[in-house]
């Protein structure tokens, strides 16, 4: 499996059915309520990457400069959306394997997603652009495991949302989900930033973009991960990125008092709503 190949033949992603039929029901109303459309497809990560690709095309002289569900849809008319719904239900059925169900990925995107945003907040950073980074960053392992079997393979030593997870799919095959991620943002024309913050997410000052976004990120990750992971305080402490949390000027307590989830609800029952975006 080679980064390219994903790349030039990528494979249809799959959004959730339930969030799908609502938002199509309210783009249907005679008078759509806005505030409801950009709540639904912010919870949903292929949309929202859709909408944001269409959203910086040159045609709107702002290509690279729309990072939020929010502008974009000021850009989009709402008859381009309901393509774009149309368009996902019409795809063939995706089958992501029992290493990762659908479920899981959907509430673990948007509780990253949720958690990358408080902590741009507490730092006074850009909050949808690391909303956004959060929501998607993770398509790169669809795509993955929509192309090769290996990644069921892998998912016996390292489960697909494993902290260790990118490190191992490096080792394997020279890269991994974050840098299939960072490619379709950047083939989406996402700004370099978020681009930046999906490439460097892993390893967030080891190189010379130094995102910040990036950082957030990697903290949002850990969060996300250590609740499908069942981590307790010695755990989180443990394995908490200590690092990467002092070049942001924060500590674990801080993390964790930021932290949006109500993660006494267990992962598979976090089902992707509007509401809670």
């Amino acid at each position: 499996m080679q980064l390219a190949d994903l790349l030039d033949h990528p494979q249809p992603l799959p959004s959730s059915p339930r969030l799908l039929a609502l938002l199509l029901t309210e783009l249907k109303q005679l008078q759509p309520d806005l505030r409801r459309i950009d709540q639904f497809i912010k919870a949903d990560p292929v949309l929202s990457l859709r909408v944001l690709q269409a959203a910086n095309v040159p045609a709107f002289s702002l290509s690279g400069q729309v990072s939020s569900v929010s502008e974009a849809l000021a850009l989009l008319h709402l008859d381009q959306v309901q393509d774009m719904v149309n368009q996902i239900i019409g795809q063939v059925s995706f089958k992501v394997g029992a290493g990762l169900p659908l479920a899981q990925f959907w509430a673990y995107s948007q509780d990253c997603a949720r958690v990358a945003r408080a902590l741009a907040g507490l730092l006074q950073y850009k909050q949808q652009a690391a909303y956004v980074a959060g929501l998607i960053h993770a398509l790169g392992e669809l795509t993955m495991r929509a192309a090769s079997p290996q990644l069921a393979e892998l998912d016996e030593s390292c489960p697909a949302l494993d902290l260790r997870r990118a490190m191992t799919e490096r080792e394997a095959f020279g890269f991994c989900y974050l840098d299939v991620s960072a490619a379709l943002a950047g083939q989406a024309q996402l700004p370099q930033m978020v681009c930046d913050a999906l490439a460097y997410a892993d390893a967030p000052f080891d190189n010379e973009a130094c995102e910040p976004l990036a950082g957030v990120l990697h903290l949002a990750q850990w969060r996300a991960r250590a609740k499908q992971l069942g981590l307790q305080k010695n755990a989180l402490t443990v394995t908490f990125p200590s690092m990467v949390a002092e070049m942001l000027g924060l500590d674990i307590d801080m993390v964790l008092q930021q932290d949006p989830i109500d993660w006494s609800r267990p992962a598979s029952r976090r089902m992707p709503l509007a509401v809670q975006t």
